[in-house]
């Protein structure tokens, strides 16, 4: 899945609780690692404390002793003291002399064990070389950490005398219980706040995403077709508010843009009617001007068939008056469709009752079934099967046998009915006007019939829609629901 596709809401809560676990596991590394610095610090200063506690203790005894302070007299100095020495301190006590051989060790038996004999030059030398006198020397053996710290015994002008060797085993057992309880206790205060900052992710996403949803859901919303609401969002951040404030801003440009543009449509498509409704009555007013202009030059009081001239020229003038009522009827009916009468009908037999008015065999009507009971104006459904029938007639050329199949069903309750005829076709530049006003490719037609068709189907949330194959014939498909 790729990031971008993820929703803003699971990336929040995913990064805050990303956070808190690294944040966790970055303070556990830090304990452990501070629980190490203190374990080091701890031996090391617990080494240097059991050193310089020893030393009193040998400075008292040298005082004590009846033995000349010597170097060669150390063994017989510490021969029972040098146990409890060790005894008291808790501690390995070895002593070498300044040549690094052994003296004497609190360790029974110390010439067959393990103790070292000698005292490593490199030892020597850099005791003898720092100014502290001290040197301490780190080893592991079998996991196990040993420390082993140098330094001079003096006598009480401060003259050295030997060499004090304390063995020191680093044991972590105690430190190693204690971190593994804190662990444990932070582990459980960890979960905890896994369990709290889940809870306070999800709600914060929730909160932070909500505004932004709601914001988004106006927009996909948000059309030019209906009045789009504000939004109202409260509680909202600066962030938020400033979009939202944004949107409401937009909302009302476009309402003011949707108004302009629907005036400005109105305002063409009257100017556009206009100019059609002029051409349309330009045609007759020419020939009526032309009989009036021919009526006058001819006319004669004493003409024996003056009679039979009058009754033409008005029978012309009739019959151009005729057409422009017909024109202007057109016109009105277009501009006001009446007020939908709806009425329970069967959309089958109102069908077939438009068909009766044409009495034309090549007509054939096709039915599914006998009843299909919907609500409808009957006359405004009358109208649309006449007007597609009409069409259809036109369309066919006199050089061939006309065939028109009127189709009605009903599926999934839509209910639909065909208009199939085998006429020339629609040609493929003017398939996109088809449903506009004043469009036409008959000489003597207004254009108004499919757009009348198609006012009357929106009106009862119906469609029109057709298919056609030039030189072959065109199907006019009209769909509405059952109610």
């Amino acid at each position: 899945m790729k990031l971008k596709k993820i929703s803003l809401r699971l990336r929040i809560f995913v990064a805050m609780l990303f956070v808190v676990v690294l944040a966790s596991v970055l303070i556990v590394g830090v304990a452990i690692y501070q629980y190490g610095e203190e374990a080091i610090d701890y031996h090391q200063q617990r080494l240097e404390r059991k050193e310089k506690n020893i030393k009193s203790h040998i400075n008292y005894i040298i005082k004590q002793t009846s033995y000349e302070v010597k170097t060669e007299k150390l063994p017989y100095i510490f021969k029972d003291k040098i146990y409890e020495i060790a005894s008291i301190h808790n501690l390995q006590v070895n002593i070498y002399d300044l040549d690094g051989s052994i003296l004497t060790s609190s360790r029974a038996g110390f010439s067959q064990d393990s103790i070292p004999h000698c005292v490593n030059t490199d030892i020597l030398n850099t005791l003898s070389n720092t100014a502290k006198h001290t040197f301490v020397e780190k080893r592991t053996e079998n996991n196990k950490i040993y420390q082993s710290s140098y330094s001079y015994i003096t006598d009480q002008k401060f003259k050295p005398l030997a060499i004090l060797n304390l063995p020191y085993l680093e044991d972590d057992d105690f430190l190693a219980k204690e971190l593994d309880e804190f662990l444990e206790r932070i582990s459980y205060a960890y979960l905890f706040m896994l369990a709290l900052a889940t809870a306070i992710a999800f709600f914060l996403a929730n909160y932070i995403t909500k505004s932004i949803k709601t914001i988004s859901d106006k927009i996909n919303s948000t059309t030019l077709e209906k009045r789009n609401a504000r939004i109202d969002v409260e509680d909202a951040s600066e962030e938020i508010s400033t979009l939202v404030e944004a949107y409401n801003s937009m909302i009302d440009q476009l309402e003011d843009s949707a108004k302009q543009l629907a005036k400005s449509e109105r305002e063409q498509a009257w100017r556009e009617m206009a100019k059609q409704v002029a051409h349309e009555i330009k045609n007759p007013l020419t020939p009526m001007r032309l009989s009036v202009q021919n009526f006058q030059r001819k006319f004669r009081p004493d003409d024996p068939d003056i009679h039979h001239k009058v009754e033409e020229y008005s029978e012309t003038l009739i019959q151009q008056i005729d057409t422009m009522s017909s024109i202007a009827s057109a016109f009105s009916n277009f501009a006001n469709m009446p007020a939908q009468q709806n009425e329970t009908l069967n959309v089958v037999n109102t069908v077939r009752l438009s068909l009766d008015i044409f009495n034309k065999d090549y007509i054939v009507f096709l039915a599914e079934r006998e009843e299909i009971i919907t609500t409808f104006d009957k006359t405004q459904l009358i109208r649309i099967v006449t007007n597609l029938v009409k069409n259809a007639i036109q369309s066919i050329p006199d050089d061939r046998i006309p065939k028109i199949v009127v189709h009605v069903s009903l599926q999934d309750n839509i209910i639909k009915i065909t208009v199939s005829d085998n006429g020339i076709g629609i040609e493929e530049e003017n398939k996109t006007s088809v449903f506009e006003p004043k469009f036409t490719t008959k000489s003597g037609g207004m254009g108004l019939g499919l757009a009348m068709v198609k006012n009357i189907l929106e009106t009862h949330n119906g469609h029109i829609t057709f298919n056609t194959q030039l030189t072959k014939g065109t199907t006019f498909v009209v769909t509405f629901p059952k109610k």
